[in-house]
């Protein structure tokens, strides 16, 4: 069973001082999306972080779940 996925707002000061908002990452939980984050941004300051309401769906984080949407959108008609 896939774990859900959740998304995670940061604003950050990078290494050079600048001040980057806005930044979304999922992870499964805050500590996750941090670590992800510092892949990127080496040495940042996390200024705030926060947890978004809406997370994705279950199956939108596995492969097996979207080409199972997809199909059920192709019998439906739609798209």
């Amino acid at each position: 069973m896939p774990v859900a996925m959740k998304k995670f707002g940061f604003r950050i000061r990078t290494r050079g001082g600048s001040v980057v908002d806005n930044l979304t990452i999922q992870g499964r939980d805050r500590e996750e999306a941090e670590r992800k984050l510092r892949q990127v941004y080496h040495h940042c300051q996390v200024l705030e972080a926060r947890e978004h309401e809406e997370s994705a769906p279950p199956d939108a984080s596995d492969f097996e779940g979207v080409i199972s949407l997809i199909a059920d959108e192709g019998r439906r008609g739609g798209g």
